[in-house]
């Protein structure tokens, strides 16, 4: 009877060791911001925002897609302290892809994105005002700064998840970018 007992007791000791096995590998395996998204390879969600208020940039919608030139889409807020470290970068893209860049201003307020872009500057061609942050849904954001390549078919070609980094610019952006370009026929 005393060995069944302790066998007994092993039994709960070994599936918590398994089981915390399982979770140690989950959360040590991969890069967390590689969030793999459903929407790849697929057109960008019907959506259409106006420009932000005194910002002189139209605003965007799914129409400025699939016109034949990939596009380089930022989700973007002014109280995100990422999106003002990844400023410059973005800035830098913008003039080494020869890309348009266009913007989601995410869930911010008008005032505040116009004093953003005044004080770090603007690289975007388009800016669309998502009030409500229904459109960043649409696109699958998980949070800001998201930045996304859209080939010139209107499809979404990759998704970055956190601010940009010299490193995600030439390791990820860019090669997207020129994939993008190849498969547009540009």
């Amino acid at each position: 009877m005393n060995s069944r007992f302790r066998l007994a007791a092993l039994i709960p000791v070994a599936i918590f060791l398994v089981l915390a096995g399982l979770f140690f590998a989950a959360i040590y395996r991969g890069d967390p911001s590689r969030v793999p998204s459903a929407l790849i390879g697929r057109y960008v969600p019907e959506f259409d925002l106006p420009p932000v208020e005194g910002i002189e940039r139209p605003g965007v919608a799914s129409a400025d897609f699939g016109k034949g030139v990939p596009v380089i889409v930022n989700v973007w807020a002014s109280w995100c302290v990422p999106c003002r470290d990844e400023m410059p970068l973005l800035i830098e893209l913008g003039r080494v892809s020869r890309a348009p860049l266009f913007g989601i201003n995410y869930k911010d307020d008008p005032v505040a994105a116009r004093r953003f872009l005044a004080e770090l500057g603007n690289p975007f061609a388009r800016i669309g005002k998502d009030a409500k942050g229904r459109a960043a849904i649409d696109w699958g954001v998980y949070g800001v700064p998201e930045t996304y390549i859209v080939d010139g078919n209107g499809r979404i070609a990759l998704k970055h998840v956190g601010p940009l980094t010299p490193e995600a610019i030439a390791d990820e952006i860019l090669p997207a970018l020129k994939a993008a370009r190849l498969s547009s026929g540009e």
